[in-house]
């Protein structure tokens, strides 16, 4: 019977700071393939909502999913990152200049790229995490309302 070899970390058996930890799960947060992001994918597709593209660098803000032909965009918005209106998350308690600054610039980033798409004729709905976890079949149903055509007159925006 082989012998295991032992493993040895770099960083030994000392605890992490408070300011190591942060930093790891903030490395930890994706902007790309999250998990409501995938949720609504997987019940686009089996509702026959295909031919999205996702991340479509060619729109401002790359939408999470967009239907070029129907020139429609939806954003999946993060409740903490983009400080949801319905739940209202709580401010980090630290750092609070910083997070209060970073928040607004999210918050303005974001208008300015629906401002955009809309000006270019696009139709967009911005849905939260939140409502995908509280109402998916509610989420869907927009979708598709929009999806099938919607007179142009009718902007839906949930924020």
């Amino acid at each position: 019977m082989a012998k295991k070899k032992k493993r040895y970390s770099v960083l030994g058996n000392t605890p992490l700071t408070a300011q190591e930890r942060v930093s790891r799960y903030m490395r930890g947060n994706k902007s790309k393939n999250t998990q409501p992001e995938l949720r609504l994918r997987r019940a686009l597709w089996q509702n026959g909502l295909r031919g999205y593209r996702i991340h479509w660098k060619n729109l401002p803000g790359k939408p999470d999913v967009c239907y070029p032909g129907r020139k429609l965009a939806i954003f999946l918005h993060g409740c903490f990152w983009h400080r949801c209106p319905h739940c209202l998350p709580a401010m980090p308690k630290t750092n609070l200049p910083f997070w209060a600054e970073k928040f607004t610039r999210n918050q303005e980033r974001d208008r300015q790229n629906r401002e955009k798409l809309k000006a270019a004729g696009w139709q967009v709905l911005v849905i939260w995490a939140c409502q995908l976890q509280q109402d998916l079949e509610g989420c869907l149903f927009t979708i598709k309302a929009l999806h099938a055509g919607v007179p142009e007159s009718y902007w839906l925006e949930a924020a």
